[in-house]
Order: structure tokens, then C-alpha cells, then sequence
């Protein structure tokens, strides 16, 4: 029972993680997305290549780059909005491909319509094209957010005290009783925050394929 108190005790520290993550990549990858998408082949390129060198990181490295190597006025970041900043950088990359891939489905007719129609570029993409796309991106955002709950456990690397930290602060406090119990408790509350993510996740896409 105690370790399990341990692990819940731990859970919000894990969502606030994995929202402030998903918060930062659902900004940041919206200027990735439209320089991906760009008509300027350099800043296209430039885009493309820094992507993939966020995504060709390991989320540990970029943690660990983060927490033991900025510093600011001498100063380094504390372990939170390290795990945080690292995990939403990583998350905008990813999310920009998903916006990229889900502008890509909108009928190109949306925004000849909108052309023929006197609307500006802004006006198009702000009111016609984004909510589209953005529908379009639901299903595969849930997917990612499912994972980022999951990838949020490696920031106990870095001493942020989430529900695997929790469990294993527990265990060595606990040697000859805790055993993997507390491992065991922390994949439980995992898996019951993950599994409802999953069921929206496949409802979304089913209701995608339905009304496409």
C-alpha cells in the first residue's frame, strides 16, 4: 500500500510532464510544419534537416544536454523544465510531421475555392484549412500523446520525481520488501491512463475512415 500511495503520489509530476510536453509540441510544431511545407527550397531543406536531427536524438541525450549542459548566468536548469523543454522539442518535431501529413489530405479544391473567393492567405489557412487539418491530425496526435505518457518515465533520469522515480526511491527504501512491486504499481497506473487514450485514439480513427 505504501508504495503504491509512493507511485500516485508521483502522478501528477508524470502529467504535468507530459502536458507541458505536449503543450510546447503542439505550438512548436506549427512554424516546423510551415517551414516543411515552405515554397523557399532552403528553408525548406533547413526545416527538414533540423527535424531529423531532433528525431535522430535519443530523448535521454537530449534530456541529459539539457539538464548537464545549459546554464544560464552560471545557473542550469532544473530538472523539471529540462524534462519538460527536451520532451517538447522532441514533441514538435514529431507533431509538425503529423500537421504536415494531415495538410496534406485536405482537398487542394478547399483552397482554390477559397482563392476564387477573394480570401486571403491567412484568412484560408487560419479558418478553412487549419480546422481540417487539425481534424484530420486528432487520431495520430492521441497516438503520440500515448506514447509521450510512456517516453515522460525517462525523465527520472535527471532526478524528476515521476511515478518510476517514486518507484524506485521506494524500492531502495525498501530492499527486502519492496521488490518490483512498486514497478509493477507504476506500470498499473500506466496502464490505466493509457488505455482510455488508446480507445479515443481508435475511436477517432474509425470515425475518420467513416466520414472520409
Amino acid at each position: 500500500m505504501e508504495g503504491f500511495i509512493a507511485v500516485l503520489a508521483a502522478l501528477p509530476l508524470t502529467l504535468i510532464v507530459t502536458a507541458g510536453a505536449f503543450g510546447i509540441g503542439m505550438i512548436g510544431g506549427i512554424p516546423l510544419m510551415l517551414g516543411l511545407q515552405s515554397r523557399i527550397g532552403l528553408v525548406r531543406g533547413a526545416t527538414r534537416l533540423l527535424v531529423d536531427i531532433i528525431r535522430g536524438i535519443p530523448t535521454i541525450v537530449w534530456l541529459f544536454l539539457l539538464y548537464f549542459g545549459v546554464s544560464f548566468g552560471g545557473m542550469r536548469l532544473e530538472s523539471l523544465p529540462a524534462a519538460v523543454i527536451g520532451l517538447g522539442v522532441i514533441s514538435s518535431a514529431y507533431l509538425a510531421e503529423i500537421y504536415r501529413g494531415s495538410f496534406q489530405i485536405v482537398p487542394r479544391g478547399q483552397s482554390e475555392a477559397a482563392s476564387a473567393l477573394g480570401l486571403g492567405n491567412k484568412v484560408t489557412f487560419t479558418w478553412i484549412l487549419a480546422p481540417q487539418a487539425f481534424r484530420t491530425a486528432m487520431p495520430s496526435m492521441a497516438t503520440f500523446l500515448l506514447a509521450l505518457i510512456k517516453d515522460s518515465s525517462i525523465a527520472s533520469t535527471i532526478g524528476v520525481a515521476e511515478m518510476v522515480f517514486a518507484a524506485t526511491t521506494f524500492a531502495r527504501q525498501n530492499p527486502s520488501t519492496a521488490g518490483l512491486v512498486p514497478f509493477f504499481l507504476a506500470a498499473i497506473v500506466y496502464v490505466a491512463i493509457s488505455v482510455p487514450l488508446a480507445v479515443v485514439s481508435r475511436r477517432l480513427g474509425t470515425r475518420m475512415m467513416v466520414n472520409a
